[in-house]
């Protein structure tokens, strides 16, 4: 009975460590998603809401806010074109308002019984995220399982768990943004492609079995093929420049079908697979359709195009095949059949459909290929190429990156060693060299490579275990047998692979609890809060402007028809707002206000085109063409006449919203999209190529420069002196900005130092922040290197300008003088509520023949007007009515002067405002100076007398 006893307790073991053997992986995987859930919410109680007022991580976020807002409203839809950005012609919004939104909002809809709060919907909205990321672990594990058994996904999921770049950035808590859910369905995506693939390895779909209908025989490799259509469909779904995976699936099936033709398989196997899946993704996303034409960021014909021609180049290819063996031709020369077949293609496309073809080539060379990008990407800091490729993505994954590509090396030998090479094998070295190439070409794209370098780390871990015939998974037994070499090369792989992004070796910074534990809310959203708040507050609804009572024809969670070609019809009283496009999202969400530019990089070019004119008739003509639908660039003023001659503008750009970061490091940026480049505006028009400037010479070259005329220059750091249209309203002084303009100098010269292309080395207008302060700081360590501060002004974070039509003083001066040297200069105080307390605005004209003048300004010296009257409720006031002063000439020893009021009517209305000056005489320093010599004198003979008196009176005693 004992010996029975002992038999049943050892099969109780082995059935246990079956058990466990079979299954451990699954709490395993379970603790792995409970810490990348853990990271990423760890930093939840700095997004926590509060005054009712949200507080999230990126810009985009706010924008994925609004319309997680409006699906509310409207649920289960989603925003399809929206009028409250981009104004005056509103915006499809593309990437925002997708399933990403509808998840958040169903989630949400699911915990609020049906009616989630607000508060509600920001709580979901904060975790779905981290919870997403959370969620990519099981297809990881997944994908890693089938490329390196149970360990090789394990493996998958610490390394994807681990890594501290932008998978982990972009996935924290406050992130609501779509990019969690792009590398979510990707990997979906990819693993349903790998089972399907095959699973038509095993079945051999072909073409005989669909001409016979066997569907007995197609079921399973029809039902996979068609999962992982609908898995690229969702992927889309969430982010329409999906497409982007639908073009890395067309080169990996023209590559497998010429390698499987060459091998003298049949490629019915993977074109079936092809066809199946990509012609149910053409059909699900034609449903999708939002917007005509071939739109990359919207839901448009693109996406079902795209896939439909590489579901029916999968069947050509298998067609081919065919003819090529009815004509007994080599195969080796299919491939390069095929090569000349689709170059051949695009050449037609280029003929027949050219906006279909620009915008496919243009989609891989910007998303694919470390091309150049375009001045678009050239100015977003997360779509420019890493500078340093190497340091980027050991910042991102450590080592894991180079044994990644060990293991993408040991995948394509798999065949040389006699081992079992599979079509799936295929497809995850072409999805990972392209994911490669597009890291290479954006810095953001590391989120996606995270996915290649956590999935292809299984074949490198479990090819160096394999090649030391370790077992891992072998019972208690047999693990007593393991060799010390073994458990050496074990733990070397180990520390090869992890150590890079563990305590000590990482930085206490660089580890992904670390780095996710500082996460916070953005700081323009933070800095802008004020403003925007303000602007809501302070200013008429859109529609309201003037006498205009229509805004509620603009409601903020409205819907809206697309007008197709046209602009959308805002009714009159609406206005836009004039900023950078950076701010776009903020001033939409926050302010609840309709910004003409935004991170769609809506109006960016028209935005750059205001904020760089040189006068302020230009800029008043570039609002005035924006308004009349235009989109100016760099035309000429005559040109820019001739945009808005004519023009009944029932809608104006009313408002200007700038900050510290424009006038400063972004205006770089700013001047890249209208042209022309920054060194116009940073550089003296007379320097000749290779000039040696004196140290003594910079402030007089470089004091005056293109830059100081701009718009922008004049709003920030001039308050609109000189200038007619433009008030300000309102000053957000959260910070007061330093700006320092320098020179470097070389110390054995006493000259400015010169680059490599020949260019003095001046900064001009650098905003002082810390990357400012080590360049300097840098500089003083250098003992061969000094520089020159030539100039430094300061400014507030952000300033909000009212367009006016400005209010007109006339006068005149009855004397006769020569009005050719008379200057009429009107100034008035003006103060803020903000630590600045006060500023002057002056402004100058020459007088008339007659002796009279005009000067338009426009700040008033009351407030009447309100928002209840349609205009605005300035902050920013006058403290006294406006000085009037002409200055007589040199040779006269008089000048004039007086005092107006300017009411608030007049400066929106543009009235006229009449000044009566008076005639002030100066003292004339000759005749000051001929009493001082008479004064003198008489002193002189008083002195005389004194001194003659005394000497009597001495002789006399």
């Amino acid at each position: 009975m004992s010996s029975d006893t002992k038999r049943v307790g050892e099969e109780t073991e082995t059935s246990l460590l079956e058990t466990w053997k079979d299954w451990y992986h699954i709490p395993v995987l379970g603790a792995v998603m409970l810490f990348m859930f853990w990271v990423r919410t760890q930093a939840y109680g700095n997004f926590v809401i509060e005054d009712g007022t949200p507080a999230l991580g990126g810009i985009d976020s706010w924008y994925h806010w609004r319309t997680v807002q409006w699906t509310a409203e409207n649920y289960p839809y989603t925003m399809p074109y929206e009028i409250w950005t981009s104004f005056p012609t509103g915006e499809y919004v593309g990437q925002f308002g997708t399933l990403f939104d509808q998840i958040i909002v169903t989630v949400a809809m699911i915990v609020g019984l049906g009616e989630p709060s607000t508060q509600t919907l920001y709580t979901v909205s904060l975790l779905v995220v981290p919870a997403m990321a959370a969620l990519v672990a099981i297809p990881v594990f997944y994908m890693g399982r089938r490329l390196g058994g149970t360990i090789g996904g394990i493996v998958s999921v610490l390394v994807l768990a681990l890594i501290p770049g932008q998978f982990l950035s972009r996935t924290v808590t406050g992130q609501v943004q779509h990019h969690v859910a792009e590398i979510l369905f990707m990997a979906c995506t990819v693993l349903a492609m790998m089972v399907a693939l095959r699973v038509a390895e095993r079945e051999q779909p072909i073409y005989e079995l669909v001409a016979d209908q066997d569907w007995d025989a197609l079921r399973e490799p029809t039902i996979y093929s068609a999962l992982a259509g609908i898995a690229l469909t969702l992927y889309i779904w969430v982010w329409p420049p999906a497409i982007v995976l639908i073009g890395i699936l067309a080169v990996f099936f023209t590559v497998q079908l010429c390698l499987d033709y060459v091998r003298d398989v049949s490629p019915d196997h993977v074109a079936f697979v092809g066809a199946v899946s990509l012609g149910v993704t053409a059909i699900l996303t034609a449903l999708l359709i939002e917007r005509p034409g071939v739109s990359v960021t919207s839901f448009s014909y693109l996406q079902p195009i795209s896939a439909l021609l590489v579901a029916i180049g999968c069947v050509f290819m298998a067609w081919f095949a065919r003819q090529w063996n009815a004509y007994d031709i080599d195969r080796r020369y299919y491939p390069a059949a095929i090569g000349g077949l689709i170059v051949g293609a695009f050449v037609a496309m280029a003929v027949v459909v050219p906006d279909l073809y620009s915008t496919l080539v243009g989609n891989l060379t910007s998303r694919l290929l470390p091309l150049d990008p375009g001045t678009g990407a050239q100015t977003i800091q997360e779509a420019q190429p890493p500078a340093d490729f190497g340091a980027h993505v050991f910042d991102e994954f450590g080592t894991a990156f180079y044994t990644m590509l060990a293991g993408l090396g040991f995948l394509a030998l798999r065949p040389y060693f006699g081992r079992e090479y599979r079509t799936e094998y295929t497809l995850i070295l072409v999805w990972s060299l392209f994911l490669i190439s597009m890291s290479a070409t954006q810095i953001r794209f590391a989120y996606y490579l995270a996915l290649a370098v956590a999935v292809v780390n299984a074949v490198f871990v479990a090819d160096i275990v394999r090649l030391v015939d370790l077992d891992l998974q072998a019972g208690v037994n047999s693990l007593r047998e393991v060799e010390t070499y073994q458990v050496l090369v074990f733990l070397m792989v180990v520390m090869l692979l992890f150590a890079p992004l563990l305590p000590p070796v990482a930085a206490d910074d660089s580890t992904a609890w670390e780095r996710a534990d500082g996460a916070g809310p953005h700081p323009d959203s933070i800095i802008w809060e004020d403003s925007n708040q303000w602007l809501n507050e302070n200013t008429p609804e859109p529609g309201n402007w003037g006498e205009h009572e229509r805004a509620d024809e603009l409601e903020y969670y409205g819907t809206y028809d697309r007008p197709g070609d046209e602009n959308f019809d805002y009714p009159e009283g609406a206005y836009g707002v004039m900023s950078w496009w950076d701010y776009g999202h903020l001033i939409t969400v926050q302010g609840e206000r309709i910004p003409h530019s935004n991170p769609f990089q809506s109006g960016a070019t028209s935005s750059s085109a205001f904020l760089t004119a040189e006068s302020e008739e230009r800029a008043e003509l570039i609002l005035d063409a924006i308004a009349a639908g235009e989109s100016p660039e760099n035309e000429s003023v005559e040109e820019l006449e001739d945009m808005v001659d004519g023009e009944e503008l029932d809608e104006e750009m009313r408002y200007v919203m700038i900050d510290d970061q424009m006038a400063g490091g972004k205006f770089a940026a700013i001047s890249a999209w209208a042209g022309p480049d920054y060194e116009h505006y940073t550089t003296p028009a007379d320097l000749e190529p290779n000039e040696r400037i004196d140290r003594d010479d910079v402030e007089d070259r470089f004091g005056d420069l293109p830059y100081d005329n701009t718009t922008l220059s004049q709003l920030y750091f001039d308050d609109a002196s000189g200038m007619e249209n433009y008030r300000l309203v309102h000053e957000n002084d959260i910070y007061t900005s330093t700006f320092v303009s320098y020179a470097v100098i070389e110390e054995s010269t006493d000259e400015v130092l010169l680059g490599e292309d020949g260019d003095p080395q001046v900064f001009v207008n650098q905003r002082v922040d810390q990357n400012t302060q080590q360049q300097l700081q840098a500089l003083e360590r250098q003992p061969e290197l000094d520089y020159e501060l030539f100039d430094e002004r300061q400014g507030s974070a952000v300033k909000t300008y009212e367009r006016v039509e400005g209010a007109t003083i006339t006068g005149s001066v009855d004397a006769d003088i020569d009005a050719d040297d008379a200057t009429a200069t009107a100034a008035v105080e003006l103060e803020t509520p903000g630590e600045r307390e006060s500023f002057t605005y002056v402004q100058e004209a020459e007088l008339e023949a007659d002796g009279s003048f005009e000067l338009t300004v426009p700040y008033a010296t009351n407030d009447e007007l309100g928002v209840e009257d349609g205009h605005t409720n300035a902050s920013v006031e006058a403290t006294d009515a406006y000085d009037v002063v002409v200055d007589a000439p040199d040779e006269e020893l008089v000048f004039y002067e007086g005092q107006t009021e300017v009411p608030e009517s007049a400066v929106v209305h543009g009235e006229t405002v009449d000044v009566d000056l008076e005639e002030v005489e100066i003292e004339d320093p000759t005749d000051e100076t001929d009493d001082e010599q008479a004064n003198d004198e008489e002193t002189d003979d008083d002195t005389a007398d004194d001194e003659t008196d005394g000497e009597t009176d001495g002789d006399d005693e």
